[in-house]
């Protein structure tokens, strides 16, 4: 799906009042937003709590361990968690609290609470339901929600990039409300404001 329509008749027209956010909109352009890229909102959840507190590189460093551990195990990363071998975890880079958290997304989909009915439920109650498993915060919340889920509507408060970049682009300090103007669609805002983000960070010096 491209934001081609949704740019020009909502995005542009709320960013009115801040020249700086509606021209780097313009700029970007439609952007396409990518089919959910795993099967179910556990596995989405392993790979969130993963990639808490750390940089992409180390992120996908840590990750590719755990493949291989997972692989040299005749196994996947679900069953590695679900074994819970703290030694075998950590030695793949992961804290006694990240190992705590993903075996804890185990038992919560075991016990039903990661069903496909979490697609329907409203982005309030679904981020309950995920912040009362160990680890899972108002943030990977959110991620889940705008990412594996596409709700269209949420603004991650706790987002520094996405909270950093809106200020930065209309002097406000107070993003909740100016991302507010943009209901029912902040979750597209905060996607433009990260591919702005990102290509600032690409441009040449």
């Amino acid at each position: 799906m491209e934001t081609l329509d949704l740019l020009h008749t909502h995005l542009l027209p709320a960013a009115g009042p801040y020249p700086a956010l509606r021209d780097a909109l313009e700029r970007t352009g439609p952007i396409r937003i990518e089919p959910a890229a795993h099967s179910c909102v556990a596995e989405r959840l392993f790979v969130e709590v993963v990639n808490q507190q750390l940089s992409t590189r180390a992120a996908a460093a840590i990750w590719g361990r755990i493949e291989a551990a997972a692989a040299a195990a005749a196994g996947t990363p679900r069953a590695l968690f679900a074994a819970g071998d703290p030694d075998l975890l950590r030695a793949c880079g992961l804290s006694g609290n990240k190992v705590r958290a993903l075996q804890a997304i185990v038992a919560a989909e075991a016990a039903g609470l990661l069903g496909p009915e979490l697609a329907g439920l409203p982005h309030p109650e679904r981020a309950a339901i995920l912040c009362g498993i160990r680890g899972v915060g108002p943030w990977t919340a959110d991620m889940v929600g705008i990412f594996h889920f596409h709700d269209p509507d949420i603004w991650p408060e706790g987002d520094v990039a996405a909270v950093g970049c809106l200020r930065r682009l209309t002097g406000q300090a107070d993003t909740r409300a100016v991302a507010a103007a943009f209901a029912p669609y902040r979750s597209i805002l905060a996607r433009y404001l990260w591919r702005i983000k990102d290509m600032a960070a690409a441009a040449p010096a």
